[in-house]
């Protein structure tokens, strides 16, 4: 397993440690900057080819299926929102580091959340009914998609929360294909609504709703959902309460039509499918919260490779999303500037933690800043060993094994009062 550290121009913000409760809904994190602005975070760690499954791909053969992880460096917080993000490709091509996604893995990653952008089966097992082939197609990918969803409740229960998250706050996304996935996998949710053309006595289909790609026994539920340049087959399957969308979609697609139209591969008819557009109005029609950004003229997946629709693309997905975890803030489509900073970085000082070298079991004691509500110690890998109210005191125990640490200070509100400051265990 591979890792790496993104930097982001800026100075270090830590992680909130409180649980904030406004107008009825608890929001943990949501502190001004996290879930909103690539300034909440200005490195990132990357680690790659984590197994999450595995099942039956389309040449009959078994697949693992794996993960790559984005996360905010130096985060004390344990109970982060999680986003499960998948690729496009045309359920023929391409993959979990692609250009596609990895920079919304990133930014995202940057803004506080933990993502994860997953592989799925691809490939079409009868090329003379594109069709149905199709259909499995996207089939496999919902079922690849609910079991990395309860890969992660299962990581929660059974091996100690590992990954940071709050797995009551799961969202997913993908793009083009990996918009299929999102869309199919918030909406259709009853067993009745399973293609007919599925037939799970065939390897690797079976297993109903939820697949048998692994972790069964955990739900696959999630939060709310983004959509790029992907499709629903029928808006039909939608239903009042179901989960909040937002979609970003060119007018001007060629790959994937914008509203109902039939999807075409080199020029042969596949099937009809219901766009970002007529998503969106059943959405309104429903009393579904959701979100919808055009992009005038634009073609399929335009955030890639033009820097202004890759802007609008992000504003729109993060403007929801945090909406949808914060009540501090409103759901919102609009540009904005997510790289702004709310939080005056300079206005960060330099405490002075003494003794230093501590002696292990020693009593730390601290100066130079005031209104520190909460403490954390994290290692040199990063790992949080504690983190703790200060309960008014200006001290506390370490009683930890010789090394270096580092040391991070947080008012009541979740925002750093202090630069992070490092101490030695002897």
């Amino acid at each position: 397993m591979r890792k790496i550290l993104l930097p982001l121009q800026g100075a270090l913000l830590t992680a909130t440690l409180c649980l904030v409760v406004s107008g009825g809904r608890a929001q943990n994190g949501c502190n001004g900057e996290r879930y909103r602005y690539t300034s909440a975070f200005p490195e990132i760690e990357v680690s790659y080819d984590h197994v999450y499954g595995a099942n039956i791909n389309a040449l009959g053969l078994q697949e693992d299926l794996v993960f790559d992880l984005y996360t905010p460096a130096e985060d004390i917080a344990v109970d982060r929102a999680l986003v499960v993000v998948a690729h496009g490709g045309f359920f023929l091509g391409g993959s979990n580091d692609g250009e596609d996604v990895v920079s919304i893995c990133e930014d995202l990653a940057h803004m506080g959340y933990v993502v994860a952008s997953i592989s799925y089966r691809l490939g079409v097992d009868d090329l003379f009914d594109l069709e149905t082939s199709m259909i499995e197609a996207v089939w496999r990918g919902v079922h690849d998609a609910r079991a990395a969803v309860r890969f992660f409740r299962k990581s929660v229960v059974e091996s100690e929360n590992p990954y940071g998250i709050d797995p009551e706050r799961i969202l997913m996304g993908g793009v083009s294909a990996g918009g299929f996935i999102a869309l199919h996998h918030a909406y259709v949710n009853q067993e009745d609504e399973i293609p007919a053309e599925i037939d799970q006595t065939a390897p690797g289909m079976g297993g109903g709703l939820e697949g048998e790609s692994g972790n069964l026994g955990y739900v696959s539920d999630v939060m709310g959902i983004f959509n790029i340049a992907g499709a629903l087959r029928t808006v039909d399957w939608m239903a009042p309460g179901d989960v909040p969308v937002v979609s970003v979609h060119g007018d001007a697609d060629q790959t994937v039509p914008y509203g109902t139209d039939i999807i075409t591969l080199t020029g042969i008819p596949i099937i009809e499918v219901d766009g970002s557009a007529t998503v969106h109005m059943a959405t309104e029609n429903l009393g579904i919260e959701n979100c919808l950004l055009t992009l005038p003229g634009l073609d399929h997946v335009a955030h890639v490779g033009n820097a202004s629709a890759y802007q609008q693309t992000l504003s729109a997905i993060a403007g929801a999303m945090s909406g949808w975890l914060c009540a501090d803030w409103e759901m919102t489509c609009d540009l904005y500037d997510y790289t702004s900073s709310i939080l005056d970085f300079s206005a960060l000082v330099d405490w002075h933690l003494y003794p230093n070298p501590l002696r292990r079991g020693g009593l730390l004691k601290w100066e130079g800043v005031t209104g520190v509500h909460r403490i954390a110690l994290m290692d040199a890998m990063g790992r949080v060993l504690f983190n703790r109210p200060t309960e008014g005191m200006q001290s506390v125990v370490l009683n930890v094994p010789p090394g270096v640490y580092w040391m991070l200070a947080q008012d009541d509100q979740g925002h750093p009062v202090g630069r992070t400051a490092q101490i030695m265990i002897q």
